[in-house]
């Protein structure tokens, strides 16, 4: 029987928002309906400026999260990550898009490598054993493995998919007064961070429901020429 080590944490989830109406709500029930042992949620949303309705439907909602921070302008998700990361008290960070790719329903599998193992830094994976994955772009998995390599190398780590959403880790990891990044490299920057530091680190399989660009995804290939240079820059800081 598998030791619980780690009792009684308060897990932050840091939930960035961009004119998300169609979603927002349907995405806090399923954060607010999870219920692990010994873990309580600090759920904080950050509104980067939308222009659609999601500040008054969340506004009309207070019941589901625990912190709504409003960004008068928009400035990237970046912004809105550093400015969570900056409100969370929480002994642990986890990160959740606020559409509907990433399925709160898997938060069990990523805390209890925490709470069985003392870990120090958990990533969910879409590419190892997940109960279902949606096919998606051929160029994003060829450039999320190659981005995934190539940390793997600067790192000595066996990550198979750095850039899933669910990045979890043990908040004083991170300083979020030494992030840089704004764009889509944040990830890379976070990561680097967390792993340059942590003792114990794991991944787990998570389901994944991937958007098309119709649909609202927002990543595009030219990122990945950011996310190596941080990477390296990352590792030559360390």
């Amino acid at each position: 029987m598998l030791e619980n080590i780690n009792n009684d944490i308060t897990l932050s989830i840091v939930i960035p928002v961009y004119n998300e109406e169609a979603t927002i709500l349907e995405i806090l029930r399923r954060v607010n309906k999870q219920k692990i042992d010994s873990v309580s949620f600090e759920v904080i949303v950050i509104d980067d400026g939308s222009l659609d309705n999601s500040v008054p439907l969340m506004e009309e909602n207070p019941n589901l999260f625990t912190k709504l921070i409003k960004l008068p302008v928009n400035g990237g998700k970046g912004a809105a990550v550093i400015a969570g990361l900056t409100a969370a008290t929480g002994d642990f960070v986890l990160f959740q898009d606020a559409d509907l790719e990433y399925d709160p329903k898997d938060y069990h599998k990523m805390v209890k490598p925490i709470t069985h193992f003392g870990a120090d830094v958990v990533m969910g994976s879409r590419l190892i054993a997940s109960e279902f994955t949606r096919v998606y772009y051929f160029w994003h998995r060829l450039g999320n493995r190659l981005i995934t390599t190539f940390f793997n190398i600067m790192n000595n780590a066996t990550f198979t998919d750095i850039y899933s959403c669910y990045l979890l880790y043990r908040r004083d990891l991170v300083d979020p007064n030494i992030l840089r990044a704004k764009g889509w490299e944040q990830q890379a920057e976070i990561l680097s961070c967390a792993v340059a530091k942590a003792n114990c680190v794991y991944e787990v399989p998570i389901s994944y429901h991937g958007r098309t660009y119709d649909e609202g995804k927002k990543i595009r290939g030219y990122h990945v020429f950011k996310i190596f240079w941080t990477i390296f820059i990352r590792r030559l800081l360390r």
